[in-house]
Order: structure tokens, then C-alpha cells, then sequence
């Protein structure tokens, strides 16, 4: 009977694991086949494109000052490569859910965390401006009055 039943056990968790490779090898392919997912570890901005949901803003960026200077990773990463990486991770999942589920608001909006990023790039970016004009950090945002320079 003991014999059995560790054959039993084996037998799930054998199956569990299989199930749970199974279903990793499922996500991943939908990731980096279907919704093109390797093409987001890339600076290329096509790949923020890839949801249709944001081709108007792609297309906003061509028609901007920004198009020559800047690509979305500038101004909506860190510059740090763990802290980029970990940003888009976190930032992809959260857009895949919203597309996938239709959950989102039209016309998109920034949350705050990457409204602060982005705050943080303009101000990186262009530091001898923000000291010129005596700002310092937080006493006045880029963004609210320069919200459509990137994004027109």
C-alpha cells in the first residue's frame, strides 16, 4: 500500500510539473511568438506599436521634436539596464492584462510612477535648461506644460 501510494505521488507531481511546464511553454510562445514579445527587449520604437492601442502615439512621436534625439526608452525607462529591463517587464505586463482584457481607458493615460520617469528624463535630459530657469527637483513639472512634446 505504501509503495502505492509514493507511486502515486510521483505519478501528480510529476503531472503537475508537466502541466506547469506546459502552461510556462504555452505563455511564452504567445509572448514571443504571437504578440512579438522579444522585439519589446529592443530601443526600436515599432515595438511599442505592436498593440494597436498605441500607434497613435508612435505616430505623435514621428511628427515631434523628440524624433531625432529620443526613442519611448528615453523618456520612459530608467537609464539603468536592470532598473529599464525591470520597468518594461512590470510596465508590459500590466499593458498585456489591459489589452487582453480590454481593461483601459481611451485615450490611454500615464500612471504616476511613469509620469515621475518621465518627469525625470526631461529634467536628465535637459539639466542646463532646468538650472537656467533656477527649477529645482519638483518645484515645477515639464510634463504638465510640455505633456504633447513627445506625443503631439
Amino acid at each position: 500500500m505504501a509503495l502505492r501510494r509514493r507511486f502515486s505521488l510521483a505519478w501528480a507531481s510529476g503531472l503537475g510539473l508537466s502541466v506547469l511546464v506546459g502552461l510556462a511553454a504555452g505563455v511564452a510562445g504567445y509572448t514571443f511568438v504571437y504578440a512579438r514579445g522579444a522585439s519589446y527587449l529592443t530601443d526600436d520604437p515599432e515595438a511599442c506599436a505592436n498593440c494597436h492601442i498605441m500607434r497613435e502615439q508612435l505616430n505623435g512621436w514621428r511628427a515631434s521634436s523628440h524624433r531625432t534625439a529620443a526613442v519611448c526608452n528615453d523618456c520612459h525607462t530608467p537609464h539603468g539596464f536592470w532598473a529599464k529591463y525591470w520597468t518594461k517587464a512590470r510596465n508590459g505586463f500590466h499593458h498585456s492584462v489591459a489589452f487582453t482584457t480590454g481593461d483601459f481607458a481611451e485615450p490611454i493615460r500615464i500612471k504616476e510612477h511613469n509620469r515621475e520617469m518621465t518627469e525625470g528624463a526631461c529634467r536628465s535630459c535637459h539639466r542646463a535648461i532646468v538650472v537656467a530657469i533656477g527649477g529645482e527637483p519638483g518645484s515645477v513639472s515639464c510634463v504638465r506644460c510640455h505633456r504633447e512634446v513627445g506625443h503631439p
